[in-house]
């Protein structure tokens, strides 16, 4: 088990995947940072980008800019994830060069666009 209040899920526990950088199944652990993000692109193998949406407060003006990053993450073959799904990654150690979080949980999202700006 991941901990942290995620369940587990049913294709995790019946499933017959060999999957290392699993979370659920794999030798990895969830530490530090819990993030949700809006999914951008699912067309690398068992990876996905998904974007973050935040605001950034100027001092001098005393407002906010809309700001956003793109961040990689490993994404369990237990997991169907298409665009514009919600995700809730968890901070991971490095997995590759840009990937350091997994996925591990997916709500379905409209597609209303992938540069919407969203707020969680």
């Amino acid at each position: 088990t991941v901990g942290l209040g995620f369940k587990t899920p049913k294709e995790a526990i019946e499933g017959k995947y060999v999957d290392k950088k699993c979370p659920f199944t794999g030798n990895v652990s969830i530490r530090g940072r819990i993030l949700k993000g809006v999914v951008c692109s699912t067309k690398m193998q068992r990876t996905l980008t998904f974007r973050r949406d935040y605001l950034h407060y100027i001092k001098k003006y005393r407002r906010f800019e809309k700001r956003h990053t793109k961040i990689s993450a490993h994404v369990s073959p237990c997991f169907v994830v298409q665009e514009g799904d919600i995700v809730t990654v968890g901070q991971c150690r490095p997995l590759s060069k840009t990937v350091r979080f997994n996925v591990l949980q997916v709500e379905k999202g409209s597609s209303a666009g992938k540069k919407a700006f969203t707020m969680f």
